[in-house]
């Protein structure tokens, strides 16, 4: 199998690692606006270079990888459909709900698949949890806790096309929510604040927020997310029902020091980066790709699922600015 891959910076140059390591994948073809960078990625990996996009999806790929920073997830999931390529594309699929709105609408109109990369879906932890909901093992759900806590904020220059915390950070909470809880998100209210590096409230965005959030069938959810969790990189989901209660995250990683005497718990070492957190996850997740690439399997995230996800971000976007409760139904749909 013959697959392109645009964008090769961070998350980029590890996906491009990652599928020349799969058997399934024959050759690799990397392209890049910062076209140096490409070519360097391509030397290393001994791998095909394409000077654009244009010419990576003409020279015969069986599948289209986007790992481009935001504003280019758009246009080139439009070529990538447009030239009838199954496509895999980092979240989210655009920058703004209007936008998802219309390539949902473009993708659901055409048979070519599309994988959006929301990795937490193959983290075993939340397959874990989402087994147990599924099972009837906790009961009926009373209470989820999610949180995405970064250890340190991105450079300043991310932030103004970032989205915010809520589209750009809280947007995997909100998708693993419908995964793990089968359920949507009914309402949402939502604030958020700033104490760190000016550049947050500069972009209009902020540094730290929390969300209380009702699911269809009345679940409660409390939802935080930071850019500054010093202790390291804090990603966690509880799920209360009224027979048990299951947590992700929970291992010797957690970025929390026990205040309990003789408590030697968590032992360490803690993850700085989501990289570490979800290597294993991000695995899985280009391995699931090539199967949907080669007719295999239908798409594990669909755009329509990446626009469920966006519609919350934006519903506590708007809860966060007006100082209100938001219902789902105000936030266009298809």
């Amino acid at each position: 199998m013959r697959i392109g891959l645009a964008g090769v910076g961070r998350i980029g140059a590890f996906h491009a690692a990652t599928l020349t390591a799969l058997d399934e994948v024959d050759a690799l073809v990397v392209t890049d606006l910062d076209t140096q960078a490409a070519r360097v990625l391509a030397d290393r990996l001994q791998v095909e270079f394409a000077a654009s996009p244009e010419e990576l999806l003409a020279s015969g790929v069986d599948g289209f990888v986007i790992a481009t920073a935001t504003p280019g997830h758009a246009p080139l999931l439009r070529l990538g459909l447009a030239a009838g390529v199954p496509t895999f594309c980092e979240k989210p699929v655009a920058s703004t709900l209007e936008e998802t709105l219309e390539l949902a609408k473009l993708a659901s109109a055409t048979d070519v698949p599309v994988h959006v990369g929301f990795q937490r879906r193959f983290d075993v932890g939340y397959q874990r949890a989402r087994q147990a909901v599924g099972d009837g093992e906790l009961g009926f759900l009373h209470t989820v806790r999610v949180n995405t806590h970064d250890q340190a904020p991105p450079h300043a220059a991310y932030i103004p096309t970032s989205g915010g915390l809520f589209r750009d950070c809280s947007i995997h909470d909100f998708d693993i929510l419908r995964f793990v809880t089968g359920r949507e998100v009914a309402s949402v209210y939502a604030t958020g604040a700033n104490k760190g590096a000016s550049f947050f409230f500069q972009a209009g965005d902020v540094d730290t927020a929390a969300a209380v959030l009702t699911m269809d069938d009345g679940t409660l959810v409390t939802l935080s997310a930071t850019r500054y969790n010093g202790a390291g990189h804090d990603v966690r989901m509880e799920v209360l029902g009224s027979d048990g209660t299951i947590g992700v995250g929970y291992d010797d990683s957690l970025a929390v020091t026990s205040a309990e005497p003789d408590v030697a718990f968590p032992a360490g070492p803690r993850h700085g980066s989501f990289m570490e957190r979800f290597l294993p996850a991000y695995r899985a997740e280009l391995t699931a790709f090539v199967e949907v690439a080669g007719g295999g399997r239908p798409s594990p995230c669909t755009v329509e699922d990446a626009l469920q996800a966006f519609r919350t971000a934006e519903a506590c976007e708007i809860s966060r600015h007006e100082g209100r409760p938001v219902r789902l139904e105000e936030v266009p749909s298809l």
